[in-house]
This record gives C-alpha cells, structure tokens and sequence, in this order.
C-alpha cells in the first residue's frame, strides 16, 4: 500500500489532518503526521518527515503532502523518483483523495493523480 506524509509547519495540525484522512479512509492506511520541529515549534523538519517516511513505507512508495512554504522545500528534499513523491495540492483535501485511493490499494501514480485531481474540487 501507499505510504503518505502530510508534512506541516505544525504539529498539532498535521496530526489532526492525519486523524481526519484515517477517520475517512480508514485506519489500515499508512499515513504519518511530520509537522513542527524537533523541540516542538512552528517549522518544518527534514528529520522528521525522513522518519515518517521510514513509517509509512511499505514499499509501494510514498506521497509527501506538504502544507505550505519551506514544507515544501523541505519534502522536495526527499523526492526519490519513482518512490518518493511530492504532491502540489491542496493539504486537507488532498490528503483525503490520498488516503482513500490508498486504501484502495492504488498504484503510486494513482494515489498521486487522485490528491492533484483535489485542486478542482468544489465545496459550492
């Protein structure tokens, strides 16, 4: 299965978007919060999402959702090609896309076109 990080400049807002894509996917996906910074501040930490990764890794790959500025350069760091992605999306509904094709055991490709197909959902 798919392994996803959502790589956020806070902690308690990565974990709760982990919450939240686990409550609709369902718990058996692989998704590892990595926000914050080691001595619990605002940032983002390339130690850190190397162990989420590490986490969520069951080698079919890993999308990387981050959330906003250095997140971004910190998850493009750790681009692997082939294995380890970056998603340009928006971070709660791209997340849920991920999670739930995921879940459905989708292919990495898939996985990453379902959370980039979240920048054209609309909520009117």
């Amino acid at each position: 299965m798919v392994g996803l990080v959502l790589v956020s400049h806070s902690a308690g807002l990565a974990a709760e978007a982990v919450a939240l894509a686990k409550g609709i996917a369902g718990a058996q996906v692989p998704v590892a919060a990595a926000g914050g910074t080691e001595d619990g501040g605002l940032g983002t930490s390339v130690d850190l999402v190397e162990e989420a990764v590490r986490a969520v890794d069951q080698g079919d790959g890993v999308v990387l959702i981050p959330d906003l500025g250095s997140s971004v350069l910190t998850a493009r760091l750790l681009e692997e090609d082939g294995r380890i992605v970056v998603a340009d999306v928006p971070f709660v509904e791209g997340a849920i896309a991920a999670a739930v094709a995921a879940g459905a055991d989708a292919p990495l490709a898939d996985v990453l076109a379902s959370a980039e197909e979240s920048r054209t959902f609309r909520k009117l």
